[in-house]
């Protein structure tokens, strides 16, 4: 159980909590959107199409039911619509991920270790002749060392 109380508070500390907040908000306003796009782009073309009456898609409600295959392909639309977009607001920052891994990669491995004075071991700047922490002449120092 304090494996599972740790993981959490990790899980919170992270920002995952944040992010996901951000994801559900954002999920909510996007399937509003898309459920006015079925609602009212999509479904008239159908009602079009099939010759409905303007209040209900045409031939696909079952007289005398409340079976409504409009209303299902309207679900099943907006389902796909939402999955779709978020298919490819994942990918594209997994990419953006990869890109900013290997950024950070290369800048790691360019990044030489600043020199240290050998009698003082302070970090000196890279073609120092002395060290501006105890003085000592580094010309010497790093003959003696080659």
């Amino acid at each position: 159980m304090s494996k599972f109380m740790k993981e959490f508070k990790e899980f919170i500390n992270h920002g995952n909590v944040m992010d996901m907040a951000i994801g559900v908000i954002i999920g909510g306003a996007f399937t509003s959107i898309v459920t006015s796009l079925t609602d009212n782009i999509i479904n008239p073309l159908i009602t079009v199409i099939t010759g409905g009456n303007g209040t209900t898609v045409g031939g696909l409600v079952v007289p005398g039911t409340n079976i409504d295959f409009g209303a299902f392909i309207s679900a099943v639309i907006n389902f796909l619509i939402v999955a779709l977009i978020v298919f490819l607001l994942v990918r594209s920052l997994n990419r953006m991920q990869k890109i900013a891994d290997k950024l950070s990669h290369k800048t790691k491995e360019e990044v030489a270790p600043a020199p240290v004075c050998p009698f003082c071991l302070e970090e000196v700047k890279a073609g120092a002749t002395k060290c501006p922490h105890c003085g000592s002449d580094l010309t010497k120092a790093y003959s003696q060392k080659a």
